[in-house]
């Protein structure tokens, strides 16, 4: 298999300068005042571009705030695998690839909350959306690894447990009731669960 190695024509550098510039300018204004209170037009003037130009890259705020977390996300699950690479235990590791998908959740909680909703009820096909549900499993499969390194843990014991792991984790997140705790708070109540379902 060989590797394009070839540097990006005019045209490919324009729309990645465009994207980039629409992801740090969504990123800012959503960070400062939440996604309900940000207009596209402030993300499009703020990005240097025009709104039909920003409605290329993404249809709704919804997709743009995917775009924004997807990119957050994709960081925290990094810190998450070096974490727990590096954890002793089952659970220890399971949390070391939690807290950073948490944390990056709840940077800006309105907009944790959104994010986790228009996973569960955007359109799949649609790219930001399509890399979000991709985020996710890939997150399911770094714990489903470390569940795997317990004692006499099946591959498919390892895969059910990191779909609960999983379930646990956005649920806790994205619950009413918790949207004014803290990070430690809610990695409080996710530990608690754990404990009773991971193998020790």
């Amino acid at each position: 298999m060989t590797v394009d190695t070839r540097p990006l024509g005019r045209r490919e550098r324009n729309k990645l300068d465009k994207l980039e510039r629409i992801t740090a300018a969504a990123g800012e204004l959503f960070a400062d005042r939440g996604v309900d209170d940000v207009t596209t037009q402030e993300i499009a003037d703020r990005a240097d571009i025009g709104t039909g130009t920003l409605f290329l890259y993404a249809k709704t705020k919804g997709e743009l705030l995917l775009l924004v977390q997807n990119s957050m996300y994709a960081e925290a699950l990094e810190r998450g695998r070096a974490a727990a690479a590096a954890a002793d235990g089952v659970l220890e590791g399971v949390l070391a690839v939690v807290r950073p998908v948490v944390e990056c959740n709840r940077k800006q909680i309105d907009n944790g909350r959104t994010y986790l909703r228009e996973m569960v009820f955007g359109d799949p096909e649609e790219p930001h959306h399509s890399e979000a549900l991709s985020l996710t499993a890939q997150t399911e499969e770094l714990i489903a690894e470390v569940i795997g390194r317990g004692e006499g843990v099946s591959v498919d014991a390892a895969r059910a447990l990191a779909h609960i792991v999983s379930a646990v984790m956005f649920v806790t997140m994205a619950a009413t009731v918790n949207a004014e705790r803290s990070i430690e708070q809610i990695l409080a109540d996710i530990t608690e669960q754990l404990r009773v379902i991971l193998p020790r």
